[in-house]
């Protein structure tokens, strides 16, 4: 069965920093990108990075860049997303997806993925 999940998430103040992890199981290839997404208190969900199948494409969405950092670990199956310069306006559930079928970062956010996790709660508050 393929799984998506995820962990990290936690209760920081701004300016403060987590790493969220996206495990992946069940899945016959380790070639695929990985997305993740985020949905806000009443907010519509948003693609905040995208890491290509092999590492090499990686795009975030404008209000994370140079604060939010996207890797990947094949050997552990694992997605990484190191967010650090935490603001309030980063609370949000965070989830991670994939589709077997892309490999790159093309339309990352906008495209359908049939896998998702269960979401990891980031909550920046003071």
């Amino acid at each position: 069965q393929l799984q998506l999940v995820e962990s990290g998430g936690g209760l920081v103040q701004p300016g403060g920093s987590l790493r969220l992890s996206c495990a992946a199981s069940g899945f016959t290839s380790d070639y695929y990108a990985i997305g993740w997404f985020r949905q806000g208190p009443g907010k519509e969900r948003e693609g905040v990075s995208c890491i290509s199948a092999s590492g090499g494409i990686i795009a975030y969405t404008e209000s994370v860049k140079g604060r939010f950092t996207i890797s990947r670990d094949n050997a552990k199956k694992t997605v990484y997303l190191q967010m650090n310069s935490l603001k309030p306006e980063d609370t949000a559930v965070y989830y991670c997806a994939a589709e077997p079928k892309y490999t790159t970062c093309v339309a990352y956010q906008t495209r359908e993925y049939r896998y998702w996790g269960q979401g990891t709660q980031v909550t920046v508050s003071s």
